[in-house]
């Protein structure tokens, strides 16, 4: 049987967000320089390793938002614990506009959410790239399919543990948020976003889901 268990956020004490981790560097160049257009910097390295709050880190089914600027962005989550490497579903839920200002910033903007159920990463590793995260948002009442492919657009987990440390090891107690999809249409926000993962080779799904509620942006 699979082996499984359940996330305490108290044990991550350290929490790494990895940007641009696409295997396609032609497609990322081109996305690059699409951002650059609306504003947003070039990354300084590809991929890039953003250090953010771990007290970010959250298993709650709401979150709070300044605004309506910010969105979800369904990802696969590394985690290293006492005992052993995990995996797990998560949100680099981003504020839009402080995007533009500065993305390390923006990275620490929102909560982060997560799902509250694991996978041991030795299970899926052998069979990684069959793996399928997908995601949907709910706007104005109406839910529709926001992200959706295979992990295997993205660099695989270990190239990313060598990018990051040079053993290729993460200290215990931390967490690695490991890239997202492109999505379908335009970006956005809403009032819930839902995302999932999906172990096609043992039969199995992970979900998590969260309402947002934004706050008013007084001045």
């Amino acid at each position: 049987m699979p082996d499984e268990r359940a996330l305490d956020v108290h044990e991550i004490t350290r929490l790494v967000v990895a940007g641009w981790t696409g295997r396609d560097r032609d497609a990322l160049e081109a996305h690059i320089r699409e951002l650059e257009a609306l504003g947003i910097a070039r990354p300084k390295t590809t991929p890039i390793f953003y250090r953010v709050a771990a007290s970010l880190l959250t298993r709650a089914d709401k979150i709070e938002v300044i605004g309506d600027a910010s969105s979800g962005e369904a990802e696969i989550v590394i985690y290293a614990l006492a005992d052993g490497m995990w995996i797990g579903l998560g949100s680099d839920h981003t504020d839009r506009k402080a995007e533009a200002i500065g993305v390390t910033l923006s990275k620490q903007m929102c909560a982060k959410p997560v799902g509250a159920t694991l996978w041991r990463f030795g299970e899926v590793e052998p069979h990684w790239d069959k793996l399928v995260l997908r995601s949907f948002v709910t706007r104005d009442g109406g839910r529709r399919l926001y992200q959706e492919g295979p992990v295997a657009t993205m660099r695989p987990p270990k190239e990313l543990l060598r990018l990051y440390a040079n053993d290729g090891a993460l200290s215990f107690g931390t967490a690695m948020f490991c890239g997202t999809l492109a999505v379908h249409g335009a970006i956005e926000g809403g009032e819930v976003f839902e995302m999932e993962l999906e172990d096609p080779v043992l039969g199995r799904k992970l979900t998590h889901a969260y309402r947002v509620e934004q706050l008013p942006v007084e001045g």
